[in-house]
């Protein structure tokens, strides 16, 4: 009995862990390029309602579903929706040099009005109590590896997962590999580091903060697909994201910016953000003030890592700085 609960709290840790985590990757890589984008909770919202359109017209237009169309018309509009936020964000901060602090919690409130507006306008037109359920898609992101209810506990902690899930630790694997072990990764450490000294090597700095930003926000937004899909089963109520873009910004910081660390922050952050539903008799107060311990874990870290004051351990030197090649 303790066992299994111990096995569905890592399950439930996990699919609360995911969004998290594809949402801490894409910052990563945005700020491995210099750039601090806030907005990435308003971008993840957004990569949300893009995927629920998507995928609320193709069920709407067919009464026979193709598994592959289901997937991949939400996939792609996730990943447009989420990728054209990104871009206005590095339009305004990279080509026009806005304060990157400012423009990211601009996108932030921008991309949560947009969420709610064709979220709420699609609920209200063609929803029920409010709400709209793709209960069709959600079934194919949802679908586990069929063998994983026959082997226990064990299945269900590794493999009762949609492909997303799987996928946001390939993403976040991949990221790690190629920050560290390849030349372009390097360039991109270096723009994010100097970019003065990257532009004298010949480095083309504004194609790096572009394309980073632009990749980052698109993996974010998948994040918000991921809860759409899979947490909530396809169903969307304006303003069920919460907090989950802020805490995805903390695993950052919780992660000294290592993209495969993410992934175990992401399953402790997770962890943490539901166990106040494993203990039993807590009032509605302390319910409250465990959601908080993912927030003060970063606050910890974040000041032992300060304390240590190693480099690899810090931020990219020039995060949040535009840069003015005039006066390099």
């Amino acid at each position: 009995m303790m066992f299994a609960s111990i096995a569905t709290f890592i399950q439930r840790a996990v699919v609360q862990g995911i969004p998290l985590l594809f949402g801490s990757t894409g910052e990563m890589i945005t700020e491995k390029s210099g750039n601090l984008n806030l907005g990435i909770p308003g971008i993840m919202y957004v990569g949300g309602v893009s995927g629920v359109i998507g995928a609320f017209f193709y069920e709407r237009s067919t009464d026979n579903i193709n598994a592959f169309l289901a997937v991949i018309i939400p996939l792609l509009a996730a990943i447009a929706g989420s990728a054209l936020m990104a871009f206005i964000y590095s339009f305004l901060t990279i080509t026009l040099r806005a304060n990157q602090n400012v423009t990211g919690l601009a996108l932030t409130i921008f991309g949560e009005g947009v969420g709610n507006f064709f979220g709420g306008s699609l609920a209200n037109l063609f929803g029920e109590g409010g709400s709209i359920a793709m209960t069709a898609t959600s079934n194919i992101f949802r679908t586990p590896f069929p063998f994983a209810d026959k082997l226990g506990a064990f299945g269900k902690i590794f493999f009762s997962y949609g492909f997303l899930a799987y996928s946001a630790i390939v993403v976040s694997l991949f990221a790690a590999w190629y920050l560290n072990r390849t030349r372009s990764g390097l360039h991109l450490r270096s723009v994010g580091e100097s970019p003065s000294t990257a532009d004298a090597a010949g480095i083309n700095v504004t194609k790096y903060k572009y394309l980073a930003t632009c990749i980052g926000g698109a993996i974010a937004g998948l994040g918000g697909l991921y809860y759409i899909m899979d947490y909530t089963s396809g169903v969307w109520t304006n303003g069920a994201f919460g907090d989950r873009g802020w805490l995805a910004i903390a695993l950052v910081i919780f992660a000294l910016w290592k993209p495969n660390v993410g992934i175990l922050g992401s399953i402790l952050f997770g962890g943490l953000y539901i166990v106040y539903l494993f203990i039993p008799g807590l009032s509605r107060s302390s319910q409250e003030l465990f959601k908080m311990l993912p927030y003060v874990v970063t606050i910890f870290v974040l000041i032992i890592v300060s304390m240590r004051k190693k480099r690899e351990y810090q931020p990219p030197q020039s995060l949040g700085l535009s840069y003015f090649r005039e006066e390099r």
